[in-house]
């Protein structure tokens, strides 16, 4: 009995704490953006990140100047940081998508905090994502190379080229993402309109508004074109780091060559994803006096689907290497012994130790509702997706099937700089939706507050 009375105590956790009305749901979060004074936390996050920014200003401008060389790319290491940076980025981004479309469609209400800026964050995400495809080609001018479009020379792109793949689910997610995130936000956009006391700022949000007046057409059209948006979105979720699953499998790379890395992508890519929201959610309940509206149940809850993904994970770094072993092929035998005593043995183990180990605290309810330890997991978490995929690309790559072209890949200072200054970029516009935009969808907050007095919670 023991056991089972905290999950009972987390179950009675409301998804909004009760007290609230559509006004104090209207001031709490709207006045972050139109009243709030900026905070210290935000200019000190934002000149950090601002900085982090330049450097990859600095980076990317030098590596035009002289190309991909800066990087310690090698042979037979021909991708490294690069495309471990893409691999990383797309994946956080998926969380978004399967809390703001997946959990909708599900009717989850306990999306209904989190969603908003899970959303903007997988936005910047595959922005960051898209660059490293243009920065990787070396001759960035001929990016168009890679697209579809009618030309006089007949020039069509290699649709059987992963870096085609690429454009296309890169696109595509980035796309449909955008136009979720700002229909999303139409209605928000009206409130700040009619709240925002400088003329200026009347005028911008109006017109990101549209015209929206909240009338029951309005609401009866945007309801059908969201849900739409949800359902089309859905499965970018799978299909997307699919594509990117398959851009390995594709290969004969030993250590590449096997079917389970579409799945094993993508859970790869929501258990990173839930990382990075729960790294931005918890300091911002902090920071910003959001404990009402992002409670214990959501952190709750964002755990146990990561420890469900963890696992999933765990699961697939085992059928990697028994597959090698069943196979009896020496080359993929061979990589796997590699990856754990070879030169990047210790980055293999503190792999599994940070995405098979850690996560099993979240057994635990005390973890579970514990914002600094989830904060921290949340960190490593995201440390060891990073390793994961440094370790399936460059410990793949450096021990090629002639043992004259093995080559241990070292990075050089511009691979860490380009790889921080994305960071930075990332965290430069997380600050800068903090600032301008509603971080919790108001409308929906407001229609959480009506279902909640109509059930007496």
């Amino acid at each position: 009995m023991d056991r089972q009375e905290p999950d009972r105590r987390i179950e009675q956790i409301p998804v909004l704490k009760p007290g609230h009305t559509f006004a104090s749901v209207t001031d709490n979060i709207s006045q972050i953006v139109l009243t709030r004074r900026t905070s210290r936390f935000w200019w000190v996050g934002f000149a950090i990140s601002f900085i982090l920014l330049q450097a990859l200003m600095i980076s990317v401008l030098y590596l035009f100047a002289r190309g991909v060389g800066i990087w310690g790319l090698n042979v037979p290491v021909g991708w490294a940081f690069d495309i471990t940076n893409l691999v990383w980025w797309i994946g956080i981004g998926h969380a978004g998508t399967l809390i703001s479309a997946i959990l909708l469609l599900f009717r989850q209400d306990w999306r209904t905090s989190i969603n908003r800026f899970a959303e903007a964050m997988t936005l910047f995400a595959v922005a960051n994502a898209a660059l490293f495809p243009l920065l990787h080609l070396g001759r960035p001018l001929f990016a168009y190379y890679i697209f579809p479009y009618p030309n006089t020379m007949g020039l069509w792109p290699q649709f059987r080229s992963p870096l085609v793949w690429d454009a296309f689910a890169i696109g595509t997610y980035g796309i449909v993402s955008a136009l979720f995130w700002y229909m999303g936000l139409i209605p928000d956009l009206a409130t700040l309109r009619d709240r925002a006391r400088s003329r200026i700022w009347q005028i911008i949000y109006g017109i990101f508004a549209m015209g929206w007046r909240g009338s029951a057409l309005h609401w009866h059209r945007y309801q059908t074109a969201y849900f739409l948006m949800a359902a089309i979105a859905t499965p970018l979720v799978i299909s997307v780091h699919s594509i990117i699953g398959l851009d390995f499998a594709y290969s004969i790379v030993p250590g590449w060559h096997a079917t389970i890395f579409p799945p094993y992508f993508v859970a790869g890519a929501v258990f990173s994803g839930f990382a990075m929201v729960l790294t931005i959610a918890i300091p911002l309940r902090r920071f910003y006096d959001l404990e009402d509206f992002i409670t214990l149940r959501h952190l709750d809850n964002m755990a146990k689907v990561m420890l469900a993904m963890g696992l999933i994970v765990a699961y697939g770094y085992l059928m990697e290497n028994f597959m090698a072993w069943y196979s009896g092929d020496e080359f993929e035998i061979a990589t796997y012994y590699n990856r754990l005593v070879g030169e990047y043995g210790p980055f293999y183990i503190a792999m599994l130790v940070f995405n098979v180990l850690v996560p099993q605290l979240f057994w635990s309810i005390r973890i579970r509702r514990s914002p600094l330890a989830l904060f921290i997991i949340s960190i490593i978490i995201n440390i060891g997706m990073w390793l994961e995929r440094f370790m399936i690309i460059v410990g793949g790559l450096y021990h090629d099937y002639l043992p004259s072209s093995w080559h241990v890949f070292i990075p050089t200072f511009w691979d860490f700089s380009t790889f921080l200054g994305t960071i930075g970029l990332f965290f430069a516009l997380i600050f800068l939706f903090i600032r301008f935009l509603p971080v919790i969808s108001i409308f929906e907050m407001r229609e959480l507050v009506q279902e909640q007095e109509a059930h007496g919670d």
